[in-house]
């Protein structure tokens, strides 16, 4: 509750900062532009960074459309195609109700999980001499798994929500090189053991390398303590995405030891390791639909 009330003030301290007027369909065609008022764009090239979320949002009217998409693990050997005889998907649709606010919703078919989030840009970077070293956006979201277990019929809907609280704060370096971290707090109202926490904190950490005019490196590490699930063999996520853009979208290759692709499933209940060969290879892509006049 403390986390919330803090996020709540920084929303109150920020709320009289200048809206952003920009698109991101306009960011796909031009990552190092910027408009009139000197504010930074194109920090990322789509609303997530590989798994985690990014500050870009789409802008009032736009609907940004994401697929993404893993096959099985890469050791899974030559029967199972290595992998790619497995898959999980998610599709997702964002809608920008103002140049600041973002709802969106989300189906995964790992645990038939459906998601509901809302991003709030509190701040955008803009040039020096502007005093907006960053840009920072506030993110939450609700997850609800709806597999059914035979097995579990304590498993009433008031237990299965997952929630996720986030300040995302990000920072264009130059046309190149732009790092965000998103300091994140999840709260489970289920947990398989007594020592387990239902309030896990963790931090995740990502980053853009542009190399050419349409493609760029993109890496993302989250951290969560393992004490904080002992019952479990959880693993920090590590990923590695290869951005390609193509005309009204964006493209990217993936590799993850990360199975989900929403924010606690690939927080806290990774368990596999690059070192065994646990990659998820897969990809994510993403498209911007306007309803502007």
């Amino acid at each position: 509750m403390r986390l919330v009330f803090i996020t709540f003030l920084c929303l109150l301290a920020f709320v009289n900062v200048q809206s952003q007027d920009h698109s991101l369909l306009d960011m796909v065609s031009d990552s190092v532009g910027t408009n009139t008022r000197q504010l930074v764009e194109g920090t990322f090239k789509g609303t997530h960074i590989i798994n985690m979320q990014s500050v870009e949002q789409p802008a009032k009217k736009e609907l940004a459309f994401i697929m993404m998409h893993r096959f099985g693990k890469l050791n899974d050997g030559a029967y199972n195609f290595f992998g790619l005889d497995q898959a999980a998907i998610r599709l997702a649709f964002n809608y920008g109700v103002t140049n600041r606010l973002t709802v969106g919703i989300g189906r995964s078919s790992l645990d038939k999980a459906f998601d509901a989030s809302l991003k709030y840009k509190i701040l955008q970077q803009a040039f020096p001499g502007q005093h907006k070293p960053f840009s920072v956006s506030y993110f939450s979201s609700i997850v609800y798994p709806t597999l059914k277990y035979e097995d579990k019929p304590y498993l009433t809907a008031r237990l299965r929500p997952i929630y996720t609280n986030q300040l995302l704060i990000a920072r264009k370096f130059n046309s190149n090189l732009s790092l965000q971290v998103n300091p994140t707090w999840l709260h489970y109202n289920l947990v398989a053991t007594k020592a387990d926490k239902n309030d896990l904190f963790a931090l995740a950490m990502g980053g853009r390398m542009k190399f050419n005019k349409r493609m760029s490196i993109n890496a993302e590490y989250n951290l969560l303590p393992s004490s904080q699930i002992p019952s479990a063999p959880v693993k920090n996520s590590f990923s590695l995405g290869w951005d390609i853009e193509t005309g009204g979208h964006v493209f990217q290759l993936v590799f993850s030891n990360s199975a989900g692709m929403v924010d606690p499933y690939f927080m806290s209940k990774t368990i596999g390791t690059w070192g065994n060969g646990d990659i998820y290879f897969g990809f994510n892509i993403s498209r911007i639909f306007s309803f502007k006049k």
